[in-house]
């Protein structure tokens, strides 16, 4: 469910106090662990450092991200890949295509 209207989008006070001590645009990392803070317009062209439970993810927030959370923009889990050994073969068929192709390519220069 969405907070209420009267109460206004949450907002960590530390990131507040940190962006007013830094102005938008600079390279300077913002790092925060409030990963459930909403992103405002005046949040536009900050670099947030999200924490995402390992490492802080470098965030540059856009003008398309407001309304959104923070913790969106920093995944906590590493997709590896499905498949097994199916995949893997299509994967080195594909390549062998691909090195061939180029290999092709010289040739006829």
């Amino acid at each position: 469910m969405s907070r209420s209207l009267k109460k206004g989008p949450y907002i960590h006070p530390s990131i507040l106090k940190h962006m007013s001590r830094i102005r938008a645009g600079s390279k300077a990392v913002i790092k925060t662990w409030a990963r459930a803070s909403m992103i405002t317009p005046e949040m536009v062209g900050y670099l947030f450092g999200v924490h995402n439970g390992r490492t802080f993810v470098e965030v540059q927030i856009s003008e398309d991200m407001v309304g959104h959370r923070l913790g969106e923009f920093s995944p906590t889990r590493k997709f590896i890949r499905h498949g097994g050994k199916m995949q893997r073969e299509m994967e080195q068929k594909a390549a062998t295509a691909e090195a061939e192709k180029a290999k092709a390519a010289t040739e006829k220069k």
